[in-house]
């Protein structure tokens, strides 16, 4: 069988960011894409699914063998993984996904304050501003609030320019407006 080629691989991985329908397929037809790596990103199927909240994705690459991480395990809300991890080696609060989002982004994502405690109390204290945006993308206000009082910066902001008032405002979300107001923005 021929090597995979470059392009096959970052299809695969791009594709995982989004489609869980052709991940399906393209992992069927050639099993060895499920750990590869986009080397432009140093970036997995798993680590492009975990960093934009695609759980089912995710859960199907899991299913399939693929080795869980710290970040997918915040990302997919699973506590006692993500404890594991941590009483197994405490560096592990550091490690970074794909595109260096930081744990707290991913724990972000799944909503689980359990879990974004668990990672500061463990010494994960960056990217607290990124992960309010992933918070009010998915519109986890508990979230939102545990990461605001917890030093939060509103003004942080994401890869389109946007601070997370605009965020929040775009997504007509009240209550987050009315949060972040009260902790600054403007």
């Amino acid at each position: 069988m021929a090597e995979l080629t470059l392009e096959e691989i970052k299809t695969f991985v791009q594709v995982a960011h989004f489609d869980l329908a052709k991940v399906q397929e393209l992992l069927e037809a050639d099993p060895r894409l499920l750990n590869v790596i986009n080397p432009d990103f140093d970036e997995s199927a798993l680590g492009a699914a975990s960093h934009v909240g695609r759980r089912d994705i995710a859960q199907y690459l899991l299913d399939k063998g693929a080795p869980l991480t710290i970040y997918t395990a915040a990302m997919m809300g699973m506590k006692d993984q993500v404890q594991r991890f941590l009483q197994d080696d405490s560096a592990q609060a550091q490690v970074k996904g794909a595109h260096g989002f930081t744990n707290l982004f991913h724990a972000a994502l799944s909503g689980d304050v359990e879990i974004a405690q668990m990672l500061y109390d463990a010494g994960s204290t960056d990217g607290l501003g990124s992960a309010l945006h992933a918070a009010i993308w998915q519109g986890h206000e508990p979230m939102l609030k545990w990461l605001l009082e917890h030093g939060a910066d509103v003004q942080t902001q994401n890869y389109q320019g946007k601070t997370p008032l605009d965020a929040a405002t775009e997504q007509q979300n009240t209550a987050m407006v009315t949060l972040l107001k009260a902790h600054g923005a403007n």
